[in-house]
């Protein structure tokens, strides 16, 4: 599992098509303002309910203290940043790209009565506008696969830490139990689209989830992106038998 999307021919991967660099990301902004709504719902029948657990397991790894501010990367519909204020860690930026999932992300956290400490920021992950040095923990849950340029996101997450801060990617990975493997398969591009077209009326962008995950750079390939940016310490942690995985980095 590779990612292609640093091709020298100015095209990228969106899924299992090649596109230009340049449309990637209207692209994957459609199919989010397409399942925004939805997507919640969506997770727990495409995990049948183990992303829960796998956020559970992130939000120990981020480690939230009140004295330290945590950035959201692609926080959408505000899981992740939720999980840090409920478990006493100090102020969140929930930012995506996708104002559509943002909003959605906002309406939960009113509904709750989770804004206390909650900042808001529709913002590329590729070309931040934050100072650098100004987050102590930096946070990203199944949003790199989707982005373009995915050193560019890395690197920004370096810039934005304050020395001794960590960024942590929560990710769909490469299966490491061959067991799993052909049911995984089926599950993913046999009974994924099926759930999108009966649960949120689209096919296509679960169709396109599902291939994304398998284009996605594998555990040791992902780490050495960390490393490259400047991150010490990268290690990661295999979920359910590499169907996911968490990576983290020092800053130091």
């Amino acid at each position: 599992m590779t990612s292609m999307s640093d091709s020298g021919e100015g095209l990228t991967d969106f899924g299992f098509t090649r596109v230009p660099r340049a449309e990637k990301s209207a692209r994957v902004r459609a199919v989010f303002d397409s399942v925004a709504r939805r997507y919640d719902v969506m997770n727990d029948l495409m995990s049948l309910g183990v992303h829960r657990a796998w956020k559970a397991v992130f939000a120990t790894v981020l480690d939230p203290r009140p004295g330290r501010t945590l950035l959201d990367l692609a926080g959408g519909t505000g899981d992740i940043s939720f999980g840090w204020l409920r478990r006493g860690g100090g102020a969140a930026i929930l930012s995506d790209v996708n104002a559509a999932m943002l909003a959605v992300g906002r309406d939960r956290a009113t509904a709750t009565g989770r804004l206390a400490g909650l900042r808001f920021l529709v913002a590329d992950a590729e070309r931040l506008p934050l100072p650098a040095g100004c987050v102590d923990v930096v946070s990203m849950a199944f949003g790199l696969r989707n982005c373009t340029d995915k050193d560019a996101v890395i690197a920004e997450a370096y810039r934005v830490l304050r020395p001794g801060g960590r960024f942590c990617c929560l990710e769909f990975s490469a299966v490491q139990v061959a067991a799993l493997a052909p049911v995984y398969e089926a599950w993913s591009f046999q009974v994924l689209p099926r759930l999108g077209a009966m649960v949120a009326g689209d096919a296509a962008s679960y169709r396109y989830l599902a291939e994304s995950i398998r284009m996605f750079p594998d555990q040791e390939t992902l780490a050495g992106m960390f490393r490259r940016a400047g991150f010490a310490r990268v290690t990661w942690r295999d979920l359910s038998g590499g169907i996911a995985a968490i990576h983290q980095g020092w800053r130091l």
